[in-house]
């Protein structure tokens, strides 16, 4: 079962939210919080699998929460989404850097709401949707060089190949499809460079793939 925990001021996003996910036979909301620092206290309290997490909330808003729950080393197995709009959030970037795992619009579809909770809970990040490579593709330009490039050599060739498909949001098949690699090696490619480099999730190795200059602003569906 994926308990989740809801984080959104405005109640009937939550209910909207609850409602959907709990329909589904193999998730919970265990939990909802309406303020930063009642989501905070709620994950700390119930430990869920994903949290569901509004950027602008009062009392300590999204950004911040997001920080504090990924801040805590007990909390490393709870993946957070940041749930967003492309126009107002200026701080997505911020969330992605504090470990946030992926993003939705509050208009998202039904199904695709559904999809990324079960993708964050498998431990993945949200990088194949393609509103988050979108996302990913806004935000890229407001990066800067800011990781000494140094850092990506500690990486093979190999290594460097896979990590730039990760920045282009593709999984592990699509990776080993396009290196003609089985999936399963694509895979512990990935974990590798995590390990390397000391990243929480993919999401993280997008972020340094730009920041290391790496790869540059440009996502190709």
């Amino acid at each position: 079962m994926i308990r989740v925990v809801v984080a959104d001021d405005q109640q009937l996003i939550r209910a909207g939210f609850r409602a959907l996910l709990d329909a589904e036979p193999d998730i919970d909301v265990v939990g909802e919080a309406s303020t930063g620092v009642d989501a905070v206290a709620r994950v700390r309290d119930l430990r869920p699998d994903v949290v569901l997490m509004d950027i602008r909330m009062p009392d300590g808003d999204g950004l911040w929460a997001t920080e504090q729950i990924t801040a805590d080393a007990t909390l490393v197995g709870t993946r957070i989404v940041v749930v967003t709009t492309f126009e107002l959030d200026e701080y997505v970037g911020q969330a992605i850097a504090a470990g946030a795992s992926g993003f939705l619009v509050k208009d998202t579809e039904p199904v695709e709401l559904i999809r990324s909770v079960r993708i964050a809970a498998a431990g993945d990040a949200l990088l194949s949707p393609s509103v988050t490579r979108r996302l990913l593709e806004r935000i890229a330009g407001r990066l800067h060089a800011s990781v000494p490039s140094r850092l990506i050599e500690v990486l093979t060739d190999r290594e460097r190949e896979v990590m730039v498909l990760v920045a282009e949001g593709l999984s592990n098949d699509e990776i080993g499809a396009r290196l003609f690699l089985s999936p399963l090696t694509a895979k512990t490619h990935v974990s590798r460079i995590l390990a390397k480099l000391g990243a929480r999730d993919r999401v993280q190795l997008v972020v340094l793939a730009y920041e290391s200059g790496l790869v540059s602003p440009g996502f190709t569906d």
